[in-house]
């Protein structure tokens, strides 16, 4: 293993040889200077990991020789060592970056905690990772092998994403491709799971039926409105991971009130989870009920454009008098208004907005080979959504609803999966365009390797034919064409699509924050 390479300066280092052999005898390399000058000389010869600065130094203060570092390394982690314990000089290196700061005297025992705080944090932390998920591997696989329930699943889908991020901090890889392997082991049982219980969701006196995108309205929504104001944000394709990479930024601003993870509806398309949503119906139930609102798949023309009509109609029948707003979110402009007009739109009681951002941002990549190579990978899709955020007129709009008296719900309507293996279909020319879905009444496939429903109105989806029937694709399958096969897999092998079956297109979440006071 590398060694620890340390910078410490300080006029009085000969007073310090203690300390500098201390330090060697655990391993560690010291350099030592006596002055500023001579400190920010050897970090230009030298590749240096921590440096201990003295705070009061003739010629180059302390201080100025932290800037003169950070303003040439800023990376590097720098102890403040003082004998002054006036807070004004305490703010001052704090705001200039310093990592930590000690007060002499010094003891061996605080220079060794903080440099395993500020370089071997990481290392330690990777090993204490490493180690918990050997740990829990085999209790999270009989997890898996044991689920029986939707509430199963999201705790299996929580702890795997936990330690997928937590694992993607680490410098240590090796468990990568083990942690890989178990979510698609769980994908596989999940796939399983929903083909054996999801018609039975809608089949009455259901056991362990999950919230569905219809029960959102009227029963998470509706009982929040009756004593507070809320902002009810769509994010577009939003998944449970890239939820917990930006709850982090979040905080600052909010209380976590409540985090649920809910079940999207098949297809996991905006088309059907979406209206399902506001309409508080299954599709079948709109094609029925309000048949001018529904647009079938081989329609021409938006799918998604009645949403606030739904959203009125199922007002209505639930007999919730409420004055609401609503609205979608395409461009920054758009945002922009939103929060320009902020004051007059939080007259409403109940405000919806949608951010398709994540969407586009799938629909990109695919599209875009810039984009595929900024996301080569689930770390990086995350990390690129991460970045959006934090630069986004969402985040801006959170800022400023902060500071207002109003709950403000984070949710989605379906998830989004990473594709690799092609599964051949053949229909005629009025099979279903997407990739993770289709319907049609001609469609040729191979049934061990789809989930098959050939009543749709038994888990609540319309017929555009009478004979129509759906398939699903499970995990990271996608439908590809006999015609032009080869072009057709390379364009969408490694694109994020949804409509299908996944723990990442179905288990989504919905999260309830309230401003900190």
């Amino acid at each position: 293993m590398r060694k620890i390479n340390i910078l410490w300066v300080d006029d009085e280092i000969d007073l310090l040889k203690i300390h500098i052999l201390f330090l060697e005898e655990k391993g560690y390399n010291v350099i030592t200077a006596n002055n500023g000058d001579d400190g920010i000389a050897l970090v230009h010869e030298n590749h240096f990991d921590i440096i201990f600065l003295d705070e009061h130094m003739p010629g180059l203060s302390g201080l100025e020789t932290l800037d003169v570092i950070k303003s040439i390394y800023p990376t590097i982690p720098i102890i403040m060592v003082t004998k002054n314990e006036e807070e004004d000089i305490m703010d001052i290196a704090i705001g200039a970056k310093i990592s930590d700061y000690l007060i002499k005297p010094v003891n061996p025992k605080q220079i060794l905690l903080a440099i395993k705080k500020n370089v071997d944090l990481k290392r330690l932390v990777t090993q204490k990772t490493t180690s918990d998920y050997q740990l829990e591997f085999s209790k999270l696989s009989m997890q898996i092998n044991n689920s029986a329930c939707f509430s199963d699943w999201t705790e299996i889908y929580k702890q795997l994403v936990s330690w997928e991020l937590k694992l993607e901090q680490s410098e240590d890889n090796t468990m990568d491709e083990v942690l890989k392997f178990q979510k698609e082991e769980a994908n596989n049982s999940f796939a399983k799971f929903i083909n054996r219980e999801y018609a039975n969701w809608f089949k009455p006196n259901s056991e362990c039926k999950p919230i569905l995108p219809l029960n959102i309205l009227k029963d998470k929504i509706i009982p929040l409105l009756e004593d507070s104001q809320v902002v009810m944000i769509i994010v577009d394709n939003l998944r449970f991971d890239q939820w917990k990479v930006l709850q982090p930024l979040i905080r600052e601003f909010y209380q976590l009130e409540e985090e649920i993870i809910y079940s999207s509806i098949l297809p996991t398309a905006t088309q059907y989870a979406r209206n399902s949503l506001f309409a508080g119906l299954m599709p079948a139930d709109i094609a029925k009920n309000h048949p001018d609102l529904w647009i079938y798949d081989e329609d021409e023309g938006g799918k998604n454009l009645n949403e606030k009509v739904l959203l009125e109609k199922q007002l209505e029948r639930l007999k919730i008098d409420v004055n609401f707003y609503f609205d979608k979110i395409l461009n920054n402009k758009s945002g922009e208004k939103i929060i320009s007009n902020l004051n007059n739109i939080l007259e409403n009681k109940l405000v919806v907005i949608i951010y398709n951002f994540v969407d586009m941002l799938s629909h990109a990549r695919t599209e875009m080979q810039m984009i595929r190579e900024l996301t080569n990978d689930e770390a990086s899709y995350r990390a690129l959504t991460l970045t959006w955020f934090e630069h986004s007129t969402l985040f801006e709009l959170l800022k400023e609803l902060s500071n207002k008296k109003v709950k403000v719900v984070i949710t989605t309507d379906h998830g989004t999966i990473r594709v690799t293996n092609p599964v051949k279909v053949i229909g005629d020319k009025n099979i279903t365009k997407n990739l993770r879905f289709k319907q049609g009444k001609s469609l040729k496939y191979n049934p061990k390797e789809v989930y098959e429903v050939n009543d749709p109105l038994s888990i609540g989806l319309p017929k555009s034919f009478l004979s129509s029937k759906y398939i699903f694709s499970y995990n990271k399958d996608f439908f590809a064409y006999p015609n032009n096969y080869n072009y057709y897999v390379s364009y969408y092998k490694d694109t994020f699509q949804h409509g299908g079956i996944s723990m990442e297109e179905m288990l989504i979440p919905f999260v309830v924050l309230k401003p900190k006071e």
